[in-house]
């Protein structure tokens, strides 16, 4: 029996720093957006791109970054990632406009997919069966802590304007903490892990690209289209996107035929609970495009301070951590019932949202959000994290790491689509006569609707998980 490696617990210290890094950074840049938008003189699609481009860039780097750790060893990989994304942190935090504060923040979402699937391969393989459990509920604590940090972080770093540095400080942050993960890493991690015989056909390049392209055939038109007067391409390109999924589905079938390792096996979408729970995640991800209208309509139509607007969504963090306890342990007694509840939750919070942005207008408090923010932060946590658990419920052993990598890839595509969608509602709206009240209700109202459909695709769910 091999002997687990003596050092695991700091390398694990290490690797949940940079899982955290990332969930902050992830948040931390929604609080600061109008603050961006001021500076740099941005369009909305730009603000809707900063959001959404980390995302979509992180999702599509998340399916190849665990295997390219198992190929060249999960140390290497990151090392690579987490030195990768601090320095693009670096480059975001000094960006003189807006495109080169995009392309950063891409290549932040890069170097973040390459980075973060290699914790789960570690715990995997470098602890012992007994501590397993005990390294997971770290990991799984870093997401909720991660989550409550970050728009505090950023309402905190953007109003104090440290040395003058106003909002790129909640990028220049980054920079440290990359710096001792990376060289903390190379010391501290084991060299080993590395499949030194490979599996046959390397990384499937062209089915990352072949993806790529349908995901932004749809992303980019929705993003750009209203600015640019929704020209007749515009709808060519988002058709598109229907032969381009078929075009992959046909290549990851062929690539399994001749014994290629495939990017997505298509096999797993025979099970029911993954098939159907795919679809509702990607929805209820969609959805929570809803937070992003708010926190700019608390911004720049009420009139609050990035710190005010933080500790007003504050709640919602809070009942986030209560529902994912919750929900983890509910999971497998109680099945589609816990999803169930928590989209309930999600629509009823929605809906007193939606009457207290419409009801009160510019005279809107954080104590008058406070209640329906709460029920939707518990919808978010008991929702994703039940969800999610089912979702994989169903599957084999031997396809455990295809899945999780397919459902973290979702999640990040519907955080992606979110903004997008609901974002160019928002800002389509507001063009027409400037009323904040009005556009916030048109994207909160599209949030209750994709909300609706999840719930109803609920009971497509097998009534237990496995």
């Amino acid at each position: 029996m091999t002997e687990p490696y003596r050092r695991r617990w700091p390398a694990l210290a290490l690797l949940l720093s940079a899982v955290f890094m990332d969930m902050v950074d992830n948040q931390i840049v929604n609080i600061a957006l109008p603050t961006i938008q001021h500076d740099l003189g941005a369009q909305p699609s730009a603000l809707q791109w900063t959001a959404t481009g980390y995302t979509l860039a992180f999702a599509l780097t998340l399916i190849i970054g665990g295997r390219l750790g198992d190929r060249y060893g999960h140390r290497a990989l990151f090392v690579l990632g987490t030195a990768g994304f601090g320095v693009s942190s670096l480059v975001a935090g000094v960006a003189p406009n807006v495109t080169v504060l995009l392309a950063a923040r891409v290549a932040q979402g890069v170097f973040a997919g390459l980075m973060v699937p290699q914790v789960l391969s570690f715990i995997h393989t470098e602890f012992p069966e007994n501590e397993q459990g005990k390294a997971m509920g770290f990991y799984g604590m870093t997401f909720p802590i991660g989550g409550l940090a970050g728009p505090l972080l950023g309402g905190l770093l953007t109003e104090a304007d440290l040395f003058g540095w106003h909002w790129r400080t909640i990028f220049l942050v980054n920079v440290p903490i990359a710096l001792a993960a990376a060289v903390g890493a190379a010391l501290v991690m084991p060299a080993r892990g590395r499949d030194r015989a490979g599996r046959r056909g390397g990384i499937d390049v062209p089915g990352v690209l072949v993806l790529a392209a349908a995901l932004l055939s749809v992303l980019y038109p929705l993003v750009q289209g209203r600015e640019l007067g929704w020209p007749a391409w515009v709808f060519v390109l988002m058709a598109a996107a229907l032969p381009l999924l078929a075009l992959f589905v046909a290549q990851q079938r062929s690539r399994e035929r001749h014994g290629r390792e495939p990017l997505v096996r298509i096999g797993l979408f025979d099970n029911r609970a993954m098939a159907v729970g795919i679809v509702i995640m990607l929805i209820f991800y969609c959805g929570m495009g809803a937070f992003f209208v708010l926190t700019l309509h608390l911004q720049d139509g009420v009139g609050y301070s990035p710190l005010k607007t933080a500790l007003t969504m504050l709640p919602a963090t809070v009942g986030i951590v209560a529902g994912n306890g919750i929900g983890m342990p509910l999971a497998p007694k109680l099945g589609r019932l816990l999803p169930v509840v928590g989209l309930v939750l999600l629509l009823a919070g929605s809906a007193w949202m939606l009457a207290a942005v419409t009801g009160y207008g510019s005279g809107l408090t954080p104590w008058q959000l406070a209640v329906p923010v709460l029920l939707y932060g518990a919808g978010l946590g008991l929702g994703a994290s039940s969800l999610m658990l089912i979702t994989l419920a169903g599957t084999s052993t031997a396809d455990a790491g295809a899945a999780s990598g397919v459902v973290n890839t979702v999640v990040q595509l519907g955080a992606a689509a979110g903004p997008a969608t609901i974002g160019t509602a928002f800002f389509n709206r507001l063009g027409t006569d400037g009323n904040f009240v009005a556009a916030t209700r048109t994207g909160l109202v599209i949030g209750l609707a994709l909300f609706g459909v999840a719930l109803l695709a609920c009971f497509l769910l097998p009534r237990r998980a496995a």
